[in-house]
């Protein structure tokens, strides 16, 4: 069996209206990417957790997987009519074979080196060597598989500072990753907070991978206290707007860790949470921040 992809080149404006055609046509699926994805002329786009992109690339991609033995032709014909196009923008169009997704997925994700002795390792491979400290990870829904800068910085931190036995909380843990990491370079009691139930459930099927214990809450039932270290890695914007909940989390003489801020942000943050903390830059990477500091106020 086989079917076709056919990408096709669109504005921004017509990308969506495209996708929908495509859709009613009976593609399989539909995709709207970035024309010039890999390229100096790559468009990133940023939104707050929660928030649709309200604007896509201004030059976009529409792939569509199309049924066995499409004839593209036949397609491109459709949406002409149906659009009202009065020539055909550019288009490819190209097989794709039945193979072993599964296998091919899996093969595109290898160990994420941390540090020495830390790793994110997919659990379809062997520990990367004896001592390490492996956080089995899968691609999944929730973010956070260690790729993200924000991430890295974050478990770099932690794999550089966490005191044994301290009490952590990290919040807007997605997959959990960074809560799970506390615990297994030596945290006592971990609790991770997120808004997102579809966070809640990979966090504790990975915990439950990595044979970890870590409290999961949605915020509403989250317990209140404090913590050794409150960790955070979400963006500005939230950051700013969760300032006293987070500071109110960290005991006297407690770390925070702040990450997800753009270095240009770095001041925002750093104003926001003055009451409480002298953030200093941690570490940066890719355009990104970690901020870190110990509560004396």
């Amino acid at each position: 069996m086989s079917w076709v992809s056919l990408a096709i080149l669109s504005s921004s404006r017509e990308a969506e209206t495209l996708s929908d055609a495509l859709f009613e046509l009976g593609a399989l699926s539909v995709s709207i990417e970035d024309a010039h994805a890999g390229t100096d002329q790559e468009q990133p786009l940023f939104n707050e957790p929660g928030e649709a992109v309200d604007t896509l690339w201004h030059d976009s991609r529409v792939v569509a997987l199309l049924p066995e033995d499409s004839e593209p032709t036949e397609w491109l014909a459709a949406l002409q009519e149906g659009l009202g196009w009065a020539e055909l923008p550019p288009y490819t169009a190209e097989v794709v074979a039945e193979q072993d997704w599964v296998r091919l997925t899996q093969s595109q994700f290898d160990p994420i080196r941390i540090s020495d002795r830390l790793w994110i390792t997919p659990t379809w491979h062997d520990a990367p060597g004896e001592g390490t400290v492996n956080l089995w990870l899968d691609p999944g829904l929730a973010f956070g598989t260690g790729s993200h800068p924000t991430t890295r910085l974050c478990l770099e931190w932690l794999d550089r500072h966490l005191p044994k036995g301290v009490t952590v909380l990290d919040y807007g843990c997605g997959s959990g990753i960074l809560a799970i990491a506390a615990k297994k370079l030596g945290a006592g009691p971990v609790v991770g907070v997120d808004i997102d139930p579809q966070a809640m459930q990979a966090s504790h099927d990975n915990a439950s991978q990595n044979q970890v214990e870590v409290a999961f809450y949605l915020p509403d039932a989250a317990p209140v206290g404090t913590y050794d270290v409150v960790v955070a890695n979400i963006l500005t914007n939230p950051l700013r707007t969760l300032a006293p909940l987070l500071a109110g989390s960290v005991k006297p003489g407690g770390h925070i860790v702040l990450s997800g801020i753009l270095v240009e942000q770095v001041s925002l943050v750093q104003e926001a949470y003055a009451p409480w903390f002298d953030l200093e830059l941690a570490d940066s990477r890719e355009g990104w921040a970690c901020l870190s500091a110990v509560r004396v106020r």
